[in-house]
């Protein structure tokens, strides 16, 4: 494994390239030769910059962590920090516009996931921590609500928000409207009781 792995021009196109065909084409589907090729790079480019294809795939899972985390942040940055529901709400609303804007294949992590089954893949725990990392978010927004089930509720909240990434990527439903209305009443069902 290559540390501190340094960003070169080079290092840049491989990475954008694999990111690219791993992706649109599926991790396993994706050789090295492929990628050094589109890159512009050999292969032993590739491997000086990286190590190994799947240090590769571990730099395209936090490469996809740093542009959600930034797109979502960006709508979350909208509402001002007293307003935990509205914030939650802006969640699906960066979902919506995400998928839309050249990621219809749903989600990068669900479909690594599906690709790499040994637990002992370096790239399994960047999918997991990104993860785990939105239920925070969604948990977070919820105690701010004072409600007392919020780390159940963030769990609820997650698996709908997985659950209409994946309805997308099929075409089974075009909108995260329903999501997003469906989180709203859930939530609004808990401040009522």
């Amino acid at each position: 494994m290559v540390e501190n792995i340094k960003m070169t021009p080079a290092a840049l196109r491989i990475l954008d390239t694999a990111s690219n065909l791993f992706y649109w084409k599926g991790i396993h589907s994706i050789g090295v030769e492929t990628i050094a090729t589109e890159a512009g790079v050999t292969k032993k480019t590739l491997y000086d910059r990286f190590g190994s294809k799947d240090q590769l795939i571990v730099e395209y899972l936090k490469s996809r962590d740093n542009q959600w985390k930034t797109h979502l942040y960006t709508y979350l940055d909208l509402v001002p920090n007293h307003q935990p529901l509205e914030k939650i709400l802006k969640i699906f609303d960066a979902l919506e516009n995400w998928l839309e804007t050249n990621n219809q294949r749903g989600c990068a992590f669900v479909n690594a996931l599906a690709e790499l089954p040994e637990e002992s893949h370096p790239g399994r725990e960047v999918i997991i921590e990104e993860k785990r990392w939105l239920m925070q978010v969604f948990t977070t927004f919820l105690k701010e609500l004072k409600l007392q089930d919020a780390e159940k509720l963030g769990e609820k909240l997650l698996i709908l928000h997985e659950g209409v990434t994946v309805t997308y990527s099929m075409n089974l439903s075009s909108k995260v409207a329903s999501a997003k209305e469906t989180a709203q009443l859930l939530i609004q069902t808990r401040l009522e009781a």
